[in-house]
């Protein structure tokens, strides 16, 4: 049977038993064979997140007290989803295996290895109840276990053989269903301990499925209609773009447009597999289809990443000396910390980090080779359109919407698809209408 259609659905997606119902009969609404990827229920993750912390910090009761509400709330929840007797006694049971299972982990120490254990359980229980769901209404399907085929390797990068001789040797059993049932964000580590793909993981697991079964389409199903040009929560009059490249949408995912996980670009991009945004609360709408080729345009659309620090190092010398930039990306990479945005000037560099955890450690091995200043509470704002150098003048566009709000860095030349701004937190929402009015007002 081939497979030819990966379908994700989000945490908002099946975020109750009405939306679980939903999303039964979009994905049974015909015959055409298909593999549907589940996250966990809306919630699941933070409150299993939150029990490891507790055992971490040895409140035991606190932890007990997550799981008996959690275990009260899902049974509800199964009360609510099966019509029959059979299978309503069937998601009880399974439930409480699975709580059984969790509590197991309140008298022991807990690890990392032992916390990634409980994080898996979101993405199992609601494939397992949407399993047995789509069973009750009389809709075969196949529920196949992300743990037996999507693994990671030593270096935490996907093991697309592995990914794929597994895949393909599940997917070929005879007594499968055209429909089945996975879980995203889970996998296994190379020493085959439950590991999982890091938050929002479930878009990368959907995209890994599609190249692996060399996909015809990967659909990602959230609550919204597909990728907008501006972030709808800080800009009124947003409008959903209905085609983007994937180094267009790479942007846009990685500065802040959350309804894509940045990582799910690169597979679809190595298999050449388009993926598709789609609103589960407005099925007939096209979304956003993200692809190869897209329609070139100045501006196609706008997003912000919060939460940026910005490091400047000035060289001790009276010039950068030979060496100088290579030693300053060492130190980042020896802290393990990612540089988004880097400007430099004859005496000094700029760069910016979204991550702090390891800043005072950074900042003290800078020192050995200049003074350093810190700058918080930043936003990096990306425009994603055609910056390519033969299209002179269209930089000069943004620059003149934010005339008015201070620029903290500029970065333009290493993408001919964006252009990043940097601004103080509390001028990002203006810098964002600034931005639409001067960009897009044109197009309504």
């Amino acid at each position: 049977m081939q497979y030819k259609s990966v379908l994700k659905f989000g945490g908002t997606s099946v975020g109750d038993v009405q939306r679980l119902q939903a999303v039964a009969r979009l994905v049974s609404r015909d015959a055409e064979p298909k593999v549907v990827v589940l996250s966990a229920m809306s919630g699941t993750t933070n409150l299993l997140v939150e029990i490891a912390r507790c055992l971490y910090r040895g409140e035991r009761q606190q932890a007990l007290d997550i799981i008996q509400n959690m275990e009260i709330n899902y049974l509800i929840i199964n009360s609510e989803l099966f019509a029959s007797r059979e299978f309503t006694l069937a998601g009880k049971e399974f439930l409480q295996t699975i709580f059984t299972y969790i509590r197991s982990f309140v008298n022991r120490e807990m690890y990392p290895l032992q916390e990634k254990s409980i994080l898996a359980q979101g993405e199992i229980i609601s494939s397992t109840l949407m399993h047995l769901y789509l069973s009750d209404i009389g809709v075969g399907s196949t529920l196949v276990p992300a743990l037996n085929y999507m693994r990671v390797d030593k270096d935490g990068e996907p093991d697309y053989f592995y990914i794929k001789q597994n895949l393909h040797r599940l997917l070929e059993a005879p007594e499968n269903h055209p429909l089945i049932i996975t879980q995203g964000f889970i996998c296994r580590n190379a020493l085959g301990e439950v590991d999982n793909l890091h938050r929002g993981g479930s878009d990368y697991s959907a995209a890994l499925i599609g190249g692996a079964i060399d996909a015809r389409e990967v659909q990602i199903w959230t609550d919204i209609d597909g990728i907008h040009n501006n972030d709808p929560r800080h800009v009124a009059g947003t409008r959903a773009l209905r085609t983007l490249s994937f180094d267009e949408a790479a942007e846009l995912a990685y500065f802040g447009a959350k309804i894509l996980h940045p990582s799910t670009i690169q597979p679809a991009k190595r298999a050449n597999i388009p993926v598709r945004l789609k609103n589960t609360l407005n099925p007939a709408d096209e979304g956003t289809l993200i692809s190869k080729e897209s329609p070139a345009r100045d501006f196609k659309a706008v997003a912000a990443k919060d939460g940026i620090t910005a490091v400047k190092i000035k060289s001790s010398n009276m010039l950068l000396a030979y060496g100088f930039v290579r030693k300053v990306f060492e130190v980042f990479e020896a802290w393990k910390t990612p540089i988004d945005m880097i400007a430099t000037s004859e005496v000094a560099i700029s760069l910016t980090i979204d991550d702090t955890g390891r800043l005072e450690g950074i900042l003290r091995d800078l020192e050995k080779y200049g003074t350093t200043e810190v700058e918080h509470d930043l936003s990096i704002i990306c425009v994603v359109g055609d910056f390519r150098a033969e299209h002179p003048g269209v930089v000069a566009r943004p620059l003149r919407a934010l005339r008015e709000i201070p620029l903290r860095m500029v970065s333009y030349g290493a993408s001919e698809h964006s252009v990043s701004l940097l601004v103080r937190q509390e001028d990002k929402q203006r810098a964002l209408v600034a931005l639409s009015a001067e960009l897009f007002t044109d197009e309504l």
